[in-house]
C-alpha cells in the first residue's frame, strides 16, 4: 500500500463521525471495492455488562457499502442507506472484524437496472466475527440507488 492509500485510510479513521464508533479501518482498497474493519473491545466500545456496545457494532460497519457504491458509481448517482436488520448472535467479548467486498458484476448490474428504471436497491450481508471466525452479529443492509435527475434548463 502506498502513502496516498495510507493517508486516505487514516483520514477516514479520523473523521469524527466514524471515530466515535470505536471502529478502525485496517484496509481500504484504492478502488474502494474492498474494506476491512476491526472493532476492539475497550473503554470506548464496552457497554454496561462489559461486552461490545451494539451501537458501536453498527456504527463501525454502517458507512461502507453506501460509500463503496457511491465512490464506484460516481457523482451522477444518489446512494443512500435504506434499512438495516440486525441479528445479535453472541456477545462481543474481544476484538471483532468485518470484511466488505464489492464485485464488478454488482456494479454492472446496478448500472444496467438503472438504464431501465428510476431506482434500484441492493442488499448486503455484513458479519462481525472474532479471530476464530465466529459470528457475533449479522447485519443485512439495504442500499437505495438512483441516477440524479438532469437539471432543468430555462
Amino acid at each position: 500500500m502506498g502513502m496516498k492509500d495510507t493517508l486516505r485510510r487514516w483520514y477516514y479513521n479520523l473523521l469524527p463521525s466514524y471515530r466515535g464508533s470505536g471502529g478502525w479501518v485496517t484496509y481500504l482498497a484504492p478502488d474502494w471495492r474492498e474494506v476491512k474493519v476491526k472493532l476492539p473491545l475497550n473503554l470506548w466500545t464496552r457497554n454496561y455488562v462489559g461486552t461490545t456496545f451494539c451501537g458501536s457494532m453498527y456504527a463501525a460497519v454502517a458507512p461502507f457499502y453506501m460509500a463503496m457504491i457511491a465512490m464506484n458509481l460516481g457523482l451522477e448517482y444518489v446512494v443512500w442507506d435504506k434499512t438495516v436488520s440486525i441479528q445479535f448472535k453472541k456477545p462481543g467479548q474481544s476484538t471483532l472484524y468485518a470484511h466488505f467486498k464489492l464485485e464488478e458484476a454488482d456494479l454492472n448490474a446496478i448500472k444496467a437496472e438503472l438504464e431501465a428504471k428510476r431506482s434500484t436497491e441492493r442488499t448486503y450481508q455484513i458479519d462481525l466475527v472474532d479471530t476464530a471466525g465466529v459470528v457475533h452479529v449479522s447485519f443485512e443492509e439495504v442500499i437505495y440507488i438512483r441516477r440524479k435527475r438532469a437539471e432543468k434548463t430555462a
